[in-house]
């Protein structure tokens, strides 16, 4: 009589425990193991996140850091020769590529906002931007004050967009907006008079200095003023917590290592292609403590 109950529990215990593994499976890993290769996306122009050499190789800080993390798949999977497929990627489509599985992993400049949780992954905290504004010297905008009645132009698929719109909110200021293509073309639509301000992160903003003549970037002054302070991460698709977590403790091994500094004074303090110029931008106090407590919220 107690072999029926018993052999009825057996079969729900190890029923369970099938199910358990298949719950624990990461999605992402599965679609790499089956493809034999990992998609990355990236940006063509986001100096010096990611961006093209001038070989037309992809290159920069947030490249670096998924190169570390794709090594972790590569163990993680046991695929020592794992395909490495880049995939060019713009700040309106690589959510949706996300989401519907042509890339695996977003290497770019991504802030992390709450909203954007709700449809994508991030890793912890791998930069902290501040939001400004870039101006022609010429026309005498020095604050954000000055910007009464001015064209403002943001990236389009970008969150400046939001931030200046609610500054000029709480100051009351009525302004005119346009939005770029990409962040070269903005810059086109400030130095061609289209635009009054171009608002973007600061790092982006001495990226697209770097890249221009020097007689267009003599031209163009960065104002000191915050509009606001985003955390940038790595992302990937959401609800897989296991991947998650490869990715997020491979970045917290780079910070505790000192591996993580030793790429950002790579890209933001030495001379970086193609220009051999350098950004100097020594870690911020914000980026330095976020190594010391790594976290993933968003703004």
């Amino acid at each position: 009589m107690l072999f029926r109950p018993l052999l009825i529990t057996i079969c729900l215990l190890l029923g369970a425990g099938t199910l358990n593994a298949q719950e624990t499976k990461s999605p992402t890993l599965e679609k790499i193991r089956s493809y034999g290769a990992v998609y990355v996306g990236h940006r063509e122009t986001s100096i010096p996140f990611s961006y093209l050499d001038a070989d037309g190789k992809v290159i920069g800080y947030s490249m670096d850091l998924c190169g570390h993390i794709i090594e972790a798949i590569k163990t993680r999977l046991a695929l020592p020769r794992l395909e490495i497929v880049p995939v060019p990627t713009t700040p309106d489509s690589r959510q949706m590529m996300l989401e519907a599985g042509p890339i695996d992993l977003s290497c770019d400049s991504a802030t992390n906002t709450i909203q954007r949780q709700r449809y994508v992954g991030f890793s912890v905290t791998t930069f902290a931007a501040g939001i400004k504004a870039l101006v022609r010297k010429d026309s005498r905008i020095r604050s954000f004050g000055d910007l009464k009645g001015k064209v403002v132009v943001t990236t389009s698929g970008t969150t400046s967009d939001s931030y200046v719109k609610a500054a000029a909110a709480r100051q009351g200021l009525l302004l005119n907006y346009r939005f770029g293509r990409d962040h070269d073309d903005s810059l086109r639509q400030l130095l061609n008079g289209q635009a009054d301000v171009m608002v973007l992160d600061d790092v982006l903003l001495h990226g697209l200095l770097m890249s221009v003549p020097q007689a267009d970037a003599f031209k163009l002054l960065v104002l000191a003023e915050n509009f606001a302070v985003e955390p940038y991460g790595i992302m990937f698709r959401r609800n897989d917590p296991q991947f998650k977590k490869l990715v997020d403790d491979t970045l917290i091994g780079l910070m505790k290592s000192g591996e993580f500094a030793h790429v950002y004074d790579k890209w933001f303090v030495a001379p970086i292609p193609p220009t051999g110029k350098s950004l100097n931008l020594p870690m911020s106090d914000l980026l330095r403590q976020l190594t010391l407590t790594p976290n993933d919220r968003g703004v």
